[in-house]
């Protein structure tokens, strides 16, 4: 029982610094509007950007894929489990995300926390020294734990402390690793500087373009699309669970980074292969995103951005300067963003608090996720919430 009282005690301790995660159920498809623990509610909780998620075409999609394929894929992409839907998918995404790099191939991966645990311990090991930015997802982190290379952390897009890093290394193999557009923050990584950094010291530079495809760039093809960005040093680290609406994620480079990672990505060799229904539906979101449909949701997606981002300056807290469908407002406290959060629940409205460890300490924000399924209405409703909960901050101050 000991344990169990530990584990209690620390339980308490989360409850009391305002720290504890609840999950919410979710009854109706991903959507802007949802059924949530029961209750009608406008999302502004997922990643779904584009609205693709509940999209009839990849649901039908999904349907045809198990029937022509099953439900499951039987083993590891190595011993059975790589099906033709998972091999023209692939194919589909190095068409699709690869122009960054000659003799592009993609890699297609469950999770995209998988996808970076296997870039990192592939690329990476003693000797390497890894260059991380400060505010790197979670998987890029423990990736970079995992490889067990050296790791230095650099500040937050700050080019010249990492040049200074560079220069200072005498480390045989270098990986810079960084998000493209940063999940709790919205913003895009220097993604030119970073190329020219790379191809200055001869390192990898790895990007986890998660939150930008099938949002940024020409056809929605990503954050380096966005940037006319080539180079050989480019590892593309993309998520299909995201914009794309479906599950999984993938890798993209020269064509000899995806053999080693074959041969060498222990959680993709040591893994089940995901549903191939999941990749016969993901290559019909590619071609939505790819096509007139794709760009209609994108430029509705920019308007909608546009509008947020008027809406929470009229706020009294702090909002993040984002040009993305990731939209914070910085409240601080724990107690404060959790009490923000419940008012805005009361009014039928779903926007996640986010909190320490997820972001520093004092910097607990809510985490406003646009995406193309909203409605200008939809908009309108969250904007006379937070007026009048700013109005009662204030009155109450």
């Amino acid at each position: 029982m000991h344990l169990l009282d530990t584990l209690e005690q620390s339980l308490r301790e989360l409850d009391a610094h305002g720290l504890r995660r609840r999950r919410r159920t979710i009854d109706t498809p991903c959507d802007a509007h949802m059924t949530v623990d029961g209750r009608e509610t406008i999302g502004f909780a997922s990643n779904d950007y584009l609205g693709l998620a509940a999209h009839p075409q990849l649901v039908a999609a999904l349907a045809e894929g198990a029937q022509r394929y099953g439900a499951g894929s039987g083993g590891s992409h190595l011993l059975g489990g790589h099906s033709r839907a998972h091999a023209q998918l692939e194919d589909d995404l190095a068409i699709f995300a690869g122009g960054f790099v000659d003799a592009p191939r993609a890699l297609y991966f469950s999770t995209g926390y998988m996808a970076n645990l296997a870039v990192l311990t592939a690329l990476a090991g003693r000797g390497t020294t890894i260059f991380s930015d400060s505010l790197n997802h979670a998987s890029l982190i423990d990736g970079a734990r995992l490889s067990r290379a050296d790791i230095q952390i650099y500040p937050h897009a700050d080019m010249d402390a990492l040049s200074a890093m560079l220069d200072a290394s005498d480390a045989g193999t270098k990986l810079i690793v960084s998000d493209t557009v940063f999940s709790m923050d919205g913003d895009v990584a220097p993604l030119a500087r970073l190329v020219e950094l790379a191809e200055a010291h001869g390192a990898w530079l790895v990007v986890d373009d998660a939150h930008g495809l099938g949002v940024l760039g020409p056809q929605g093809r990503g954050a380096i699309a966005e940037a006319a960005l080539r180079s050989p040093y480019l590892v593309m680290v993309g998520t299909l669970g995201k914009a794309a609406g479906v599950s999984g994620a993938f890798v993209c480079a020269h064509a000899t980074v995806i053999e080693w990672l074959v041969q060498r990505a222990r959680p993709y060799i040591f893994t089940t292969a995901s549903s191939p229904a999941v990749a016969h539906a993901v290559s019909a979101s590619l071609r939505i995103i790819a096509g007139e449909e794709g760009d209609a949701r994108r430029a509705h997606l920019r308007h909608l951005i546009g509008r947020t981002r008027a809406i929470l300056k009229e706020t009294c807290w702090m909002p993040v300067d984002s040009a993305t469908a990731v939209q914070p407002l910085v409240i601080g406290s724990n107690d404060a963003t959790l009490a923000l959060q419940a008012a805005l629940e009361n009014d039928g409205l779903w926007v996640p608090a986010i909190r320490p460890p997820t972001v520093p300490v004092g910097t607990s924000r809510l985490r406003i996720s646009l995406s193309a399924a909203h409605s200008d209405a939809d908009l309108d409703r969250l904007n006379d919430s937070l007026q009048r909960a700013s109005r009662a901050a204030l009155e109450g101050a």
